[in-house]
């Protein structure tokens, strides 16, 4: 929920607060994210709303009555409280959509297809983008690369926050062009990886480590985890 809010031009330190304009502009998100499953790979969704503490029942509402507009199904979590019980609902609706009769998986491009044909695939069909722009230097990796593993899928390393490179450009944005700014050989694992805009791969980790917040009590009660 408080993501949708995000998405939705909600303040950062006003997340935890109810509200519902935010959250149905946040939507929009949600509705691309499903697009994509559905539209794009022929797959049957089900949404689980991560619950926590803040959210109101006014906001899960209105996430389940949008995505049944979406044609699928929201279920509540509250997995973080309450561990295996708190996800047993969303298992039994999984459960219950494996049992139906579906179509069969389709993919955005062909093994045969070039590897900036399937950048250009994920790019334009899963992101939104109207063009992938890739300078000279990164083409002569990527038609290195080729030469052994054109038949490879291709994975894209770009921020998580947004459809587009730019973290800032929130909702589901739409005709912007994705910039690769380097490629990667994943020789063992057998893909391409597509560095696209300013992102870090793994391991990036903190310069405080969370662990430093986190403690156990004699009792054995956790805290600092959230």
């Amino acid at each position: 929920v408080k993501a949708l809010k995000y998405h939705g031009g909600a303040n950062v330190k006003e997340l935890a607060n109810e509200d519902l304009a935010a959250l149905e502009r946040g939507m929009e998100n949600l509705k691309r994210h499903l697009s994509n499953m559905q539209d794009k790979f022929n797959l049957p969704c089900v949404v689980a709303i991560n619950h926590f503490d803040q959210d109101t029942d006014a906001e899960t509402d209105l996430v389940k009555t949008t995505v049944e507009s979406f044609g699928a199904k929201a279920i509540v979590a509250k997995h973080w409280a309450e561990g295996g019980a708190g996800a047993e609902a969303l298992a039994q609706e999984v459960i219950a959509m494996l049992d139906e009769p579906t179509s069969e998986c389709q993919f955005l491009y062909q093994d045969d297809d070039s590897l900036l044909d399937k950048i250009t695939a994920v790019a334009t069909k899963i992101y939104g983008a109207k063009d992938v722009a890739i300078d000279k230097k990164v083409l002569a990796k990527l038609a290195k690369f080729s030469e052994t593993h054109s038949h490879t899928p291709v994975c894209m390393a770009k921020t998580p926050y947004s459809f587009s490179g730019d973290a800032t450009q929130l909702g589901a944005v739409s005709g912007h062009t994705i910039t690769v700014r380097d490629v990667r050989l994943s020789r063992g694992a057998e893909f391409v990886v597509a560095l696209c805009g300013d992102i870090m791969t793994m391991p990036g980790l903190p310069k405080v480590p969370a662990a430093e917040r986190i403690d156990i009590s004699e009792d054995g009660e956790i805290s600092g985890l959230f």
